[in-house]
């Protein structure tokens, strides 16, 4: 088990004194990426850190707008998020704008609140976690020069789609919803993440 507390130092001695320090945190889904910036989160604090987490996941498309452009079945995929949407985002963050509001993804309602969470002036390490942050295709090569530091979380696949089954069984799911979803749509994903994010400075 990685020891987050020495990967939260390590992150404090990167930042040095620079008032904003971003750091992406990347992996396929299922692969921790939540937890693991949550927890680095706390461990921060615990320094004495001002730190935030921002989830990609807040500019999925609504299901209106995946519906209209036919790409329901494969939300979660890159191509059904706001990626300018997103950069612009980054890049408000990275020159240091106080009280930036971001949107979240609420999973037991399937969509995004905007304004759901705030990155205020005192923040200075950022926790940036998606799939596709290292991807290595436009438009996700773009997010690229934003981060100061990247870890990629690197799970065998067997393991992602464990957990994955297990996911969607306790958001009230059944195992035939969960197999052909995972078949269909989270595996397509997992395998592009694994096979085009490249670059990180760290991975675990």
């Amino acid at each position: 088990m990685t020891d987050l507390k020495q990967l939260a130092a390590t992150i404090r001695g990167k930042a040095g004194r620079a008032k904003r320090f971003m750091v992406a945190i990347a992996g396929a889904p299922a692969s921790g990426k939540s937890t693991t910036s949550a927890r680095l989160r706390d461990e921060l604090t615990a320094m004495g850190e001002k730190a935030i987490v921002v989830p990609m996941d807040g500019f999925h498309f609504d299901d209106s707008i995946l519906n209209a452009r036919g790409h329901r079945p494969r939300k979660g995929a890159p191509f059904t998020f706001d990626v300018a949407g997103f950069e612009a985002l980054l890049k408000r963050i990275r020159a240091g704008e106080p009280d930036i509001a971001i949107p979240v993804f609420d999973r037991t309602m399937e969509l995004s609140r905007n304004a759901a969470d705030i990155v205020d002036g005192s923040a200075r390490i950022i926790l940036i976690e998606g799939n596709y942050l290292l991807l290595n295709e436009a438009p996700w090569n773009r997010l690229r020069p934003l981060f100061d530091y990247s870890i990629y979380l690197q799970v065998p696949i067997e393991e992602l789609e464990r957990r994955l089954v297990q996911r969607w069984l306790d958001h009230g799911f059944d195992m035939a919803y969960a197999t052909n979803w995972i078949a269909s749509n989270d595996l397509p994903n997992i395998r592009e993440v694994i096979a085009k994010s490249s670059g990180a400075d760290l991975t675990i």
